[in-house]
């Protein structure tokens, strides 16, 4: 009989450790505290998709040019490229998140583009699910 192991992070196994930094920074010190490998993976996949190329200091290659596609007519090739974007992006940078679904979907009366993420973390067993909007 079979069974499926599961990878646990050795972080995860300290409950008390912090290992990662959440969005938005709006916490009692600025910065909220993330604890669990789950929740800093999703964490710097929202902080990798919300960067533009060249915003990061010292890495220029770093981050997505989602907002510069909300300067053109949203189309349904559009809305494919954002999707090949996504996919690009977590292949390159997160080696360890495989997507699941990813949805680019037209917000018509704002002008904005939804993308929606749906990734596990290789060798856990972990799903989780990201929404991100970019509106002009």
């Amino acid at each position: 009989m079979a069974s499926n192991a599961r990878k646990i992070d050795p972080l995860d196994l300290q409950p008390r450790k912090a290992i990662g930094v959440s969005l938005p920074f709006s916490g009692n010190a600025v910065f909220n505290s993330t604890y669990q490998t789950k929740d800093a993976i999703k964490a710097n996949i929202v902080n990798y998709f919300l960067t533009g190329p060249g915003e990061r200091y010292m890495t220029p290659q770093f981050g997505t040019p989602l907002r510069n596609l909300l300067f053109e007519n949203i189309t349904d090739q559009l809305l494919d490229e954002a999707e090949d974007l996504v996919t690009q992006g977590l292949g390159e940078y997160f080696p360890n998140v495989e997507p699941i679904r990813i949805l680019a979907k037209s917000t018509p009366d704002t002008n904005g583009i939804q993308i929606y993420i749906n990734y596990a973390i290789r060798d856990t067993g972990i799903e989780d699910n990201i929404s991100i909007t970019f509106e002009q």
